[in-house]
């Protein structure tokens, strides 16, 4: 049986990297319904379009989740098509370096709104309509193997990650009684588009992710296909006990060598 069969799923973050092959998992595996949002509108426009063709009916929202009325637009939209919600990943982040020394108010702020701000009302939102329909739901925050301590020119986007963290284990104390569970994945070393356009502009080689695989201790970093497939899992019904969790979903970190 299909791990979704059903279901009716948001996704930030849903035009590229990890966002886009979790909402192509989810569609894969029987989902009834998905919301995407990002700010490539042709991106976002094609990915829905792609899954509507497959037989997911997909809705994209342009949004920048550091507006307020951006994160509240997305999850409106899903209730308004499918009149409920099951499940709510918040995979969308803002990945902008700042250290100590160099760290404006503006990008405090814009990090911490895209972040952090956005995934709490994304889920605010989302679990009154949980309730309302008396379902239960699953809520997976992506966080970063970052929000333990991190790079030290990700000063912001750590703080942001450990933020996270500490707000899925409060939401889903918060949320038990409704039935509806919140976990966290906090992400390593991953290859998306964004990571390949990061890494060149700070001077890395064409091929950094071959001479990253190559030291990897397993052989290769992270695919978005990895991660999708731990989300799924938490998102259906064979995670129905886990709340609460931080997983570390991090070899690299774990044997020592991250970089």
């Amino acid at each position: 049986m299909a791990e979704l069969a059903g279901s009716i799923i948001v996704v930030t973050g849903g035009t590229q990297g990890l966002g886009e092959e979790i909402a192509r998992n989810a569609a894969q595996q029987g989902a009834a319904g998905l919301v995407l949002c990002g700010r490539n509108r042709p991106n976002g426009d094609r990915v829905a379009a792609e899954l509507s063709a497959d037989g997911c009916p997909t809705h994209f929202v342009p949004a920048d989740l550091a507006s307020l009325d951006d994160c509240l637009s997305v999850i409106r939209t899903a209730d308004q098509q499918f009149g409920r919600i099951d499940g709510l990943v918040n995979c969308a982040a803002s990945t902008e370096r700042g250290s100590v020394y160099d760290t404006t108010i503006e990008l405090w702020e814009r990090i911490m709104a895209i972040n952090l701000r956005a995934p709490f009302f994304l889920m605010q939102e989302t679990a009154k309509i949980m309730r309302r329909e008396g379902r239960g739901g699953s809520i997976v925050n992506i966080g970063s193997i970052n929000g333990r301590g991190g790079q030290t020119n990700l000063t912001v986007y750590s703080t942001s990650k450990g933020g996270l963290a500490v707000l899925t284990k409060n939401a889903a104390a918060a949320l038990g009684a409704e039935r509806i569970r919140v976990n966290c994945i906090n992400v390593g070393w991953m290859a998306t588009p964004n990571e390949d356009a990061v890494q060149r502009s700070e001077g890395r080689p064409a091929n950094w992710l071959e001479l990253a695989d190559a030291q990897a201790p397993f052989g290769r970093i992270l695919r978005p296909t990895d991660v999708s497939s731990l989300v799924l899992w938490l998102l259906s019904d064979k995670g129905a006990l886990m709340s609460g969790a931080e997983i570390d979903f991090d070899h690299q970190k774990i044997i020592g060598t991250y970089r």
